[in-house]
Formats: C-alpha cells, structure tokens, sequence
C-alpha cells in the first residue's frame, strides 16, 4: 500500500473552515497544494468536494460520502475509509503515483489520521471563527521534518509555516 498524505491548512485554533467554505485567503497555500497533489489520487468527503464544486484537474478524486445516490461527473465514490483507500491505490497504481492524498474535511481527516504515514500542514497564524476543524490527533506519534515560516504575502491574509510530520515508525523519506 502506498503512503497516506493529509493536507490541511490549521488555524492556531484548530479551525478549517465555516459553513463548507475556507476562511482565509492563501494563495500560497493553494500554490502548495497544487504541488502536493497534481498527479495523485485525492480522498475528500462529500462536503469538501461540493465547496470545491469540481475534480480537480490532473487528479483523480475519491469522495467519500454515506449517500448512495451520490455521483458527479470525473470523480468516484466510496461508502468508507477502506473503501476510498483501496479505489485510490488502484488509481494510484495506475497513474503511478507514489501516495495518496487526503483533502478533507473534518471528518475523513478524523477516519485517515490513524492510517497517515505524513501530514503536511500549513499552520495559519490566525484564530477565526469555523465550524469545521481539525481532529486532535497524538503528536507524539509523528516527528517534524520540515518548517518554513512565512510572512503574509501580497495575495496571503496572515502568516503562515508550512510544516511536514512523518508517522515516527513510517518508512517515508524526507
């Protein structure tokens, strides 16, 4: 099985969102999530990808949704984790990508945390209001290999540090 990936931009509250949508504007955030997943198969819950509103090009996506009448054009549907991981590392094999990516939101992040080899999380310096946040999860269990602290940039509402953790007993490079 390849590795797990979660990407999530965190308020230093925890916050992620409020009402199915992002409340800051990052554009390198968004840069960087390009990077991270552009030719890798995306996990997501439904919600997420309804505020996305479309596969993302040069992706494939998994939405994982409890609707069984759920279907979009481009993407494919999964009942649970296992279900979405094990249609991801089909896809994975078939694009030859080296991971899978979980997008969010809240909940899928609750169900891949136990299964991440990496997270690599943008932290916002910021404490907004949301609905949607991160789930707490054992730091312990994951060891810092990267840190990059930005200032708010031009099209950036707050500063920023990009932050990769790797599982402590993962066999992902760094």
């Amino acid at each position: 099985m390849r590795p797990i990936v979660i990407v999530a931009a965190i308020a230093q509250n925890g916050v992620i969102g409020d009402d199915n949508r992002l409340v800051w504007r990052l554009k390198s955030d968004l840069k960087r999530f390009r990077a991270i997943t552009l030719g890798k198969p995306l996990i997501m819950g439904r919600k997420t990808f309804e505020s996305i509103g479309k596969p993302l090009p040069g992706r494939e996506t998994v939405v994982m949704t409890r609707d069984p009448s759920f279907s979009a054009e481009g993407v494919h549907a999964a009942r649970s984790f296992d279900a979405a991981r094990e249609l991801a590392e089909a896809l994975a094999e078939r694009m030859n990508a080296p991971e899978i990516v979980v997008a969010g939101g809240s909940q899928v992040y609750a169900l891949a945390i136990p299964h991440a080899d990496r997270l690599r999380l943008t932290e916002v310096r910021a404490a907004p209001a949301g609905d949607a946040v991160f789930p707490p999860y054992d730091r312990a269990a994951f060891r810092e290999i990267v840190r990059e602290e930005h200032a708010a940039g031009p099209d950036d509402d707050h500063a920023f540090a990009f932050v990769d953790l790797v599982r402590r007993d993962a066999a992902v490079s760094g």
